[in-house]
């Protein structure tokens, strides 16, 4: 018997991380799956075959390529309910030492990237009248105190802003849109397959280096964050009426939302009597 509340879901980067988490819970409790990644054989060879499944081969910087992904979804499973725009890599280094190609780059595949995910989903939710958009973004893109990683919390404060701007666009037809800021989940995102390093480190960078070589070396393998849970709370955030716009997940990811909100409001408070004395009648 089918599920009544089976959805179709359209994930990218799928083969790996939190994406593959995501996938196979979905396949077991019996959704349909419309996974992506740059090969068809890393889906096939971490997932398997499913009936419910749809491995894709996708660029998501290349506009042709996302296009076709989504019609074969909606021509294979009739619809699309949920989208998950989650590849993206990780880049490490000074904003001083990483060259504008690498800065780009990262900007290609983590904002624009799903941008194009986005422009071409959004006629069928629109048509269907429904659907949901989780962005994945990273707790670094609400709190860029990592140094080392400017240009990576770049790209995700940039998910979170069109995210909200997406939810408040979306919401006449009836479309939701969530985004993710996961905290340290044991994924392989530390690994040199997702985090890129600069290729023309400068030697002033000291403390740099030893933030990068924490993160390779000691974080690594070491994340208190269970990805299986993670996508277990993404499903039921899917599930629920009035999801939420901001998603935090992981205590660490709260400690840290929580410690920059606080931060903010001290800024806000320590020179309020000037700041908001700026307008001509004052």
């Amino acid at each position: 018997m089918e599920n009544s509340n089976q959805k179709v879901w359209f994930i990218t980067g799928a083969s790996k991380g939190l994406g593959l988490a995501l996938a196979k819970r979905l396949l077991n409790e019996g959704h349909k799956v419309a996974a992506t990644s740059r090969s068809i054989n890393d889906l096939e060879t971490a997932i398997g075959n499913h009936t419910n499944f749809l491995p894709l081969a996708v660029s998501i910087v290349d506009e042709n390529s996302v296009a076709q992904a989504v019609d074969k979804t909606v021509n294979y499973f009739g619809q699309i309910d949920v989208v998950v725009n989650n590849a993206g890599y990780g880049l490490a280094g000074a904003l001083e030492e990483l060259t504008d190609t690498e800065a780009r780059q990262n900007f290609d595949v983590n904002v624009f990237g799903s941008l194009n995910v986005i422009r071409y989903v959004l006629p069928h939710l629109r048509k269907q009248g429904s659907g949901h958009i989780f962005n994945i973004a990273s707790i670094g893109g609400f709190t860029g105190a990592f140094p080392g990683f400017g240009i990576y919390c770049a790209t995700k404060f940039a998910v979170h802003g069109f995210t909200e701007s997406l939810a408040a666009e979306v919401k006449p037809f009836g479309i939701y849109a969530t985004v993710v800021s996961p905290g340290y989940f044991r994924t392989n995102f530390l690994k040199d397959s997702s985090l890129n390093i600069p290729q023309n480190p400068l030697d002033a960078y000291a403390s740099v280096r030893e933030i990068q070589a924490l993160h390779e070396n000691e974080i690594n393998g070491n994340q208190p964050g269970d990805p299986e849970k993670a996508a277990a709370v993404m499903i039921e955030v899917a599930s629920q009426q009035q999801p939420p716009l901001h998603l935090f997940l992981g205590a660490d990811a709260y400690g840290l939302a929580e410690t920059k909100i606080e931060s903010v409001k001290n800024d806000l408070e320590s020179v309020r009597h000037i700041a908001t004395a700026t307008n001509f009648d004052n």
